[in-house]
């Protein structure tokens, strides 16, 4: 089953030196689990500054800056690994460095949804059709 694990994080890093050892830990992790056959994706997010959200109501559409809640932290990234259950989702969650540091941050595992293959032809066709 393959899970996502959303990476939340304070954009301030305290220092170069710590966000020096976050990149390194994450690198490694990335790099194990590729090797086991888990990886599919992982990507950082830009800041938060960047984000745009996008609400619909009563077929009105508002758009504004920003993240859709205020909070301590950020969604930073997220990995999407190819585990044999939760508890393979659990243990490279808890080697995700972010989610290691002292109050510095979580990771969030959300199990992605099996799609049927005409939806899964769609959105390959038009993702292939965008980038």
């Amino acid at each position: 089953m393959r899970y996502m694990l959303l990476i939340y994080s304070s954009e301030n890093q305290p220092n170069e030196e710590q966000e020096a050892a976050t990149i390194a830990g994450h690198r490694a992790v990335l790099e194990e689990a590729a090797r086991r056959g888990s990886l599919v994706s992982a990507s950082p997010l830009e800041p938060t500054s960047t984000a745009t959200t996008v609400r619909v109501t009563g077929g009105q559409t508002l758009v504004s800056d920003g993240p859709f809640a205020e909070t301590k932290e950020q969604l930073a990234g997220y990995y999407i690994l190819d585990c044999a259950d939760l508890d393979e989702a659990i243990e490279w969650a808890a080697r995700i460095p972010t989610a290691c540091l002292g109050g510095g941050g979580c990771v969030e595992i959300r199990p992605l949804r099996a799609m049927s293959s005409a939806n899964a032809e769609l959105l390959t066709g038009v993702s292939s059709s965008h980038g």
